[in-house]
């Protein structure tokens, strides 16, 4: 477990949109996740915030060795030496005044031991008794937990100054993994986007991923999981190892900022479902491996230990209805918010206009996109600094990005050494070479728009964080952002505690009551994606699956339905729910019904 004091995480957002939230709310008892894959950024931001804090800083340069593991190591120092102190102060201050000492009571969550021994101490009559119940209760205040996320995808071997490889050891995720096994940080290293059994193999070389003589991990393991299959697999791969996983961390494919990993057709609910029948197993499976992987190597292993990792959720959630029922019905330990704190400016460093922009989002600004070179769909903001600065570099006839950082290089259509899709390097001889094979009509400008539709998320995902802290200029500087689509019914700026309130259901409710319910949502989204997955379909190779969703997709409908027609918690809007597997429904047999007729029109052809 990476925290007991709230209930809810705020997890990553893109590369530098929780970049330094730990440095603005892990005082305050919340526990949030900082992307380490661009250390440039980080590095910058270091720059910054040493000077704010009065901290010694000397800068790592582009060339030294181990340059990148470094600035991520002295970043992540640095952070938990703010934390730290801001931490240290907080606990210093007094009881029984409104200020920040009040404010972390205040914001925890009703059910915890903490906030009743805080209420117990208020009715508590001054003196020595008073004051020996205060000393102890400022001990227990601890900070939340300043976790990181590799996105395991990102792993490009670096180059040294002559242009050569480093080797496997300094590929992007190893480098970034190495930086943060050498930091001081006592947190959770979070891995998404799929599964690299390199760099997880990796983590043998760093005894913190492991138990020490007091039984403690200091540097525990979380999967970000699309399902239970994922989660057996990873799990086993990481036993055999000696590594146990603290924390399954469950994400719905399409109602998610960032990168959308789809499942095929597997629905949340069901997902939830299987995790909350079979989580005894992700103890008793793997124990058993870790403790031979410990009698191997002749290391101590607690007795009568009993390991069981944490599941949690995130995805889509919106209010505190939801969260009881991901809670009580599927059993999940806690719930992860992060588009909602896009619009919590003390959370979060996004750019003026930006979140202007995020205010005013709907559903069609809100997009599933193809601006990832990674060739993953990516959520998007319409009319983004991004989006019209790729525009205008396309109408100057200087399509593409100059590529300065090269994380998301992968293709080789043109060059011996990859690219990036994104890059200038790539997008002239690609645009040439459709203007050479396409006559004007549809599917030409479809062809210049698929490629034109990738974006600089290097540069451009940290650029509102540098905005937002005056360290640059937003005319230089395109922002792109990565909301979910959830985020289009949060429409005005919140206050810490207005969120947090969301959350735990306390104060007035912040969502307009026609928002539908998250499970609802998520089946619209399905069904878009199914749409998409027809059109877009190469042949008879791709029917099988086809059909597999269609399957997977009309299991999760009938068992909606039981939620849709069950108790209602407070605040959820179940007859949404109803309404998308009526409405959806049709329009999911509409698509498949055509999707077979023109299967059948081709096997009588």
């Amino acid at each position: 477990m990476t925290d007991t004091t709230h209930n809810f995480h705020i997890p990553v957002m893109g590369t530098g949109h929780s970049i330094d939230t730990p440095i603005r709310l892990a005082h305050l008892g919340i526990t949030s996740v900082i992307s380490i894959i661009d250390d440039i950024l980080l590095e910058r931001l270091r720059k910054y915030y040493t000077d704010k804090y009065d901290l010694p800083f000397e800068r790592i340069t582009h060339h030294e060795e181990d340059g990148r593991a470094k600035r991520i190591t002295a970043y992540l120092d640095m952070v938990q030496d703010i934390v730290e102190m801001k931490m240290e102060n907080v606990r210093a201050l007094p009881f029984f005044e409104k200020n920040e000492k009040s404010r972390y009571f205040e914001l925890l969550p009703d059910t915890s031991s903490l906030k009743k021994s805080y209420h117990d101490l208020m009715d508590t009559k001054p003196g020595e008794l008073r004051d020996k119940f205060a000393k102890e209760l400022s001990r227990r205040m601890k900070p939340g937990s300043i976790d990181v996320n590799i996105m395991v995808k990102v792993d490009r071997i670096d180059l040294d100054k002559h242009g050569k490889p480093l080797g496997e050891g300094f590929s992007d995720g190893k480098a970034a993994l190495r930086g943060y096994a050498k930091s001081k940080l006592d947190s959770a290293m979070v891995f998404s986007a799929g599964i690299n059994q390199s760099l997880y193999g990796y983590m043998t070389k760093y005894q913190d991923f492991y138990r020490d003589q007091q039984g403690e991990i200091k540097k525990k393991i979380v999967l970000k999981v699309s399902d239970f299959r994922s989660a057996m697999i990873q799990g086993r791969y990481m036993a055999k190892k000696g590594l146990e996983i603290s924390e399954f961390r469950i994400e719905s494919g399409l109602n998610c900022g960032g990168h959308a990993f789809a499942s095929p057709g597997h629905l949340l609910p069901i997902l939830l479902q299987d995790f909350k029948d079979k989580r005894a197993e992700l103890g008793t499976q793997f124990q058993p491996i870790i403790k031979r992987f410990y009698d191997k190597m002749e290391w101590e292993y607690p007795e009568n230990l009993e390991h069981h990792p944490e599941i949690t959720v995130q995805g889509g959630i919106g209010n505190h209805g939801e969260v009881q029922r991901l809670e009580k019905d599927f059993g999940m330990d806690r719930t992860g918010w992060a588009s909602p704190f896009l619009l919590v400016p003390e959370a979060t460093p996004i750019d003026t206009m930006t979140r202007l922009q995020l205010m005013n989002s709907t559903d069609d600004s809100l997009y599933l996109s193809g601006a990832s070179p990674l060739g993953v769909p990516f959520n998007n903001l319409k009319d983004s600094g991004s989006e019209k600065w790729s525009k205008k570099r396309y109408e100057q006839g200087k399509p593409g990005s100059a590529c300065p950082k090269g994380f998301l290089v992968s293709n080789t259509e043109f060059t011996e050494l990859p690219i990036c899709t994104a890059s200038s390097e790539y997008m002239t001889p690609k645009l040439a070479e459709i203007e050479a094979d396409f006559v004007p009509g549809p599917e030409k400008d479809e062809a210049i728009n698929r490629v034109l539709a990738k974006a600089c998320l290097c540069e451009h995902l940290g650029n509102g964080a540098l905005i937002s802290l005056g360290i640059v200029p937003a005319k230089r500087s395109p922002q792109a952002i990565c909301p979910g689509p959830n985020l289009s019914w949060f429409n005005r700026n919140y206050s810490l505690e207005e969120m947090v309130d969301q959350i735990y259901g306390r104060g007035k409710e912040l969502l307009s009551s026609d928002r539908p319910h998250m499970f609802a949502k998520e089946i619209q989204l399905y069904v878009d994606h199914f749409r998409s997955r027809i059109q877009e379909t190469m042949g008879p190779k791709e029917y099988p699956s086809l059909h597999a969703f269609y399957d997977n997709m009309i299991k999760g409908f009938e068992y909606c339905k039981t939620i849709s027609t069950g108790h209602s918690y407070p605040g959820e809007n179940l007859p949404s729910l109803s309404e998308a597997i009526e409405k959806q429904g049709r329009r999911l047999e509409e698509i498949y019904n055509a999707f077979k007729s023109k299967i059948s029109t081709e096997v009588s052809a």
